[in-house]
């Protein structure tokens, strides 16, 4: 098999993991942002309120949620001065809160942007008190969730198309050295002839 018809096959394999990636990632990012974010899973407090959530173990995220008009331009949700505190019942040690700001996610004028994690000791039923500085807001509130599990699908792609255009660009060097190679010998074939 020749090194041109290597060449071209490996540019025609290239493509097609071009394809994949950018056709993967598209899919990927769609599925996080519509079907997989369970941002308000386990429920929402109104801020400022109070309210009762049933909260499994393990982590949890809190994301501010609230109503926009004409979305955010792209710029994201303003995060306000906000405050959050999470009573557990007798026996249950206090979960943790970790400040973790995430990218805002706009869907028919409602807008979420992740503010906290909280790793919640156990399963049971939390008091959550809210508090915080919303009064530019419409119906703000804290929604109690988790964070898609997939979200490490989309580096994958962006792993393949980076691994697709590298080679794309080998593969068209190697197929125009190729075609170099075939160029010379067909312009020294006659000369050696003629000797």
């Amino acid at each position: 098999m020749g090194s041109r018809r290597l060449a071209k096959i490996s540019l025609a394999v290239a493509i097609v993991v071009l394809v994949v990636s950018l056709t993967g990632f598209v899919i990927t990012l769609v599925l996080n942002i519509f079907v997989l974010d369970r941002y308000k899973a386990y429920g929402e407090v109104p801020v400022p309120g109070t309210a009762s959530l049933d909260l499994p173990a393990g982590a949890v995220a809190v994301s501010l949620h609230t109503t926009v008009i004409g979305g955010t331009h792209g710029v994201g949700l303003p995060v306000p001065p906000l405050g959050i505190w999470i009573n557990p019942p007798d026996g249950v040690t206090q979960p943790v809160v970790t400040e973790s700001t995430g990218s805002t996610t706009t869907i028919n004028n409602e807008a979420h942007v992740r503010v906290w994690m909280v790793q919640v000791p156990a399963d049971a039923t939390y008091e959550i008190t809210t508090d915080g500085q919303v009064d530019g807001f419409i119906n703000p509130r804290l929604a109690f969730g988790y964070r898609s599990s997939s979200g490490h699908l989309v580096w994958v792609f962006v792993a393949m198309s980076v691994v697709g255009l590298i080679d794309v660009a080998l593969s068209v060097l190697w197929m125009a050295r190729a075609r170099r190679t075939v160029a010379a010998q067909r312009y020294l074939a006659p000369r050696a002839d003629r000797r």
